[in-house]
C-alpha cells in the first residue's frame, strides 16, 4: 500500500471506528512507540492505539481490516529484530495498558494474566504465592508477557523448564478481522484436536494478537546453588554438561558457557567481579535449583568434587549465598553493558548442535574477521539448550556494516545446520535469512497459514513471512 492509499485507508478507519474503540487512540504518540530495541531507525505510525480490553482490540482490528490498514502490535518493545517497529502511516497497537493478574489458581498452579503485564510482575506474583514462573530474561522489568509468548522467548532456564510455549497452557487472541478466539485453558492434558494456542505462540503477531494468557507455574525453589567453573577446553565443557545432567538431574536449571573473548570483556565492565584467580579456555556457570538445602546442597558440592577428581574442572568458585549466585550471574549478564564498554556492535542469537558450538565459534570468528577490516566477535550462551549468542563488530567504526556482518554470521550458521534464531524471533532483520533454517515446504506452509488467517495482510505485514 502506497502512502496515499495508506492515508486514505487510515482516514476511513478512524471515521468508522466505534466510539468505545476511539477512546484507545493516543495523541501525541510517545517517542517510545516509534521503535523496539532493534538498531533500526525509528518510524512514526499514522495512529497509535492503547486499548484497555479485548473488546477494544477486536473493534480496532475489525475497522482496520475493513479499511485495509496495516496494524503493528507492540508489547514491551524489548524485541531485537524489528518485529514491533511501526510501519510509517499505519496503525501501531500497544498492549501497554492491558496489564493485570486476573487469577492465580494455586490448586492448578496456573495464573491468568492480561498480555501487557510485565514479566517481572508475573514473577513476583507467583513468588508471593509460594510458586515460580520459570521464564526469565534480562529485560524482565520491561518486557510484556504477551510479547514473550508472541516471540516464544527462551531465557536463562530453558534447560529445565523449556521455552515460553512450554509455560503457556492457554491464550485468548484476536484475529485480524476482529474475531476473538478463546483458547484459554488450565489443563496440561488437553488432547482435543489442533492445539490452537500454539498457532499464536511464536507467530510474532502475524496471525493474531494475544490478549490474555494462562501460564503454568512451578513450585518455588527451596534452594539455589551455583558455581563458576574454569575449564581447559571445549571437550571439558561437554563432559561437565554430561556430568551435570547425570548427577544433578532435574535440579539442573542453567548451564551457561562463556568463551575467553567474552569473559575478558565481561570482567572489564564496571561493577563486575571475576570470581576466578586466572583466565581459562572456557568458563561455565552451572546453577541448580533444589527443594531441600540439606539434600541438594551436598549433592551440588559432590558433583563439583567429582568433576575436579575426573580432571574436568581446573578451578571453580562455589556460591555460599544467594548474593553469590547473583554475582555469578552478573558476569553472564554483563553483555547488557557492552554498548558502553565495546561501543557499537551487533548481537546475534543462533541455535546449534551443542557438540559443534566451539567449531562454529572458530569458523564464525574467522568469517567475521574476513568479512570486514578489523572485524571482531565474542561468544557466550545457553549451551545446555543449544543456544549460542555472539556479538560482532568492526572495531573503531560507529556505523556498523550490518548487512555484511549478517551475511558472514548467518552463512556460517547455515553451514553448520543451525537456526538463525534460537529465541529472539525473526521480525524484519532476520527475515532474509529464514530460508537458511527452514525448508521450502515449511516456508510455503507458513504462507498458507498466513493467507488463511489474514487474507488482506493487515497484521504485522512484512514480518517473518510474506504471503
Amino acid at each position: 500500500m502506497d502512502g496515499t492509499a495508506m492515508e486514505a485507508g487510515l482516514a476511513a478507519m478512524l471515521r468508522d471506528l466505534p466510539e468505545a474503540a476511539r477512546a484507545a487512540l493516543v495523541d501525541p504518540i510517545p517517542p517510545r512507540n516509534l521503535n523496539d530495541w532493534s538498531a533500526l531507525e525509528p518510524r512514526s505510525p499514522g495512529a497509535l492505539f492503547c486499548p484497555r480490553d479485548t473488546g477494544q482490540v477486536a473493534a480496532i482490528f475489525a475497522a482496520a481490516n475493513a479499511a485495509r490498514v496495516p496494524v503493528v502490535p507492540q508489547g514491551g518493545l524489548t524485541g531485537l529484530c524489528g518485529g514491533a517497529r511501526p510501519i510509517a502511516g499505519a496503525v501501531a497497537l500497544s498492549l501497554e495498558r492491558m496489564t493485570g493478574i486476573e487469577e492465580l489458581d494455586e490448586a492448578s498452579s496456573t495464573m491468568t494474566v492480561l498480555a501487557g503485564t510485565p514479566l517481572e510482575t508475573v514473577q513476583r506474583a507467583a513468588a508471593d504465592a509460594g510458586l515460580y514462573f520459570a521464564l526469565d530474561l534480562g529485560a524482565r522489568g520491561s518486557c510484556a508477557v504477551g510479547g514473550n509468548a508472541a516471540t516464544n522467548a527462551g531465557g536463562n532456564r530453558v534447560i529445565r523448564y523449556g521455552m515460553a510455549r512450554d509455560l503457556i497452557l492457554g491464550v485468548e487472541a484476536v484475529l485480524p478481522d476482529g474475531t476473538v478466539v478463546d483458547a484459554l485453558s488450565k489443563l496440561i492434558k488437553n488432547n482435543t484436536g489442533y492445539d490452537v494456542r500454539q498457532l499464536f505462540v511464536g507467530s510474532e503477531g502475524t496471525l493474531g494478537v494475544i490478549t490474555r494468557l494462562t501460564l503454568r507455574l512451578h513450585p518455588a525453589p527451596g534452594c539455589t546453588h551455583a558455581a563458576i567453573c574454569g575449564l581447559a577446553d571445549y571437550a571439558s565443557v561437554l563432559r561437565l554438561l554430561k556430568g551435570a545432567r547425570r548427577r544433578l538431574g532435574p535440579t539442573l536449571s542453567a548451564f551457561e558457557a562463556m568463551w575467553p573473548d567474552y569473559w575478558k570483556v565481561a570482567c572489564a565492565v564496571p561493577g563486575v567481579r571475576d570470581p576466578l584467580s586466572a583466565p581459562h579456555a572456557h568458563t561455565v556457570l552451572v546453577e541448580a535449583q533444589g527443594t531441600d538445602e540439606g539434600i541438594d546442597g551436598p549433592r551440588f558440592t559432590a558433583f563439583l568434587e567429582e568433576m575436579f577428581e575426573e580432571g574436568v574442572i581446573e578451578d571453580a568458585a562455589l556460591s555460599q549465598s544467594l548474593a553469590d549466585v547473583q554475582s555469578f550471574w552478573g558476569v553472564r549478564d554483563a553483555c547488557a553493558e557492552f554498548k558502553t564498554t565495546l561501543g557499537p556492535h551487533l548481537a546475534y542469537d543462533v541455535g546449534l548442535p551443542t557438540g559443534q558450538m566451539d567449531d562454529f565459534a572458530r569458523a564464525c570468528r574467522a568469517a567475521v574477521a574476513e568479512a570486514v577490516p578489523d572485524g571482531r566477535s565474542v561468544y557466550y550462551g545457553h549451551v545446555g539448550d543449544g543456544n549460542l549468542h555472539l556479538l560482532a563488530w568492526q572495531h573503531g567504526t560507529q556505523n556498523q556494516p550490518g548487512p555484511t556482518l549478517d551475511q558472514a554470521v548467518y552463512a556460517t550458521v547455515r553451514d553448520f545446520g543451525g537456526s538463525v534464531s534460537a529465541e529472539h524471533g525473526i521480525g524484519t532483520t532476520k527475515k532474509p535469512y529464514l530460508p537458511h533454517s527452514r525448508s521450502p515446504e515449511e516456508l510455503e506452509l507458513m504462507r498458507r497459514i498466513k493467507r488463511a488467517l489474514d487474507p488482506h495482510m493487515i497484521l504485522n505485514p512484512g514480518r517473518v513471512i510474506d504471503a
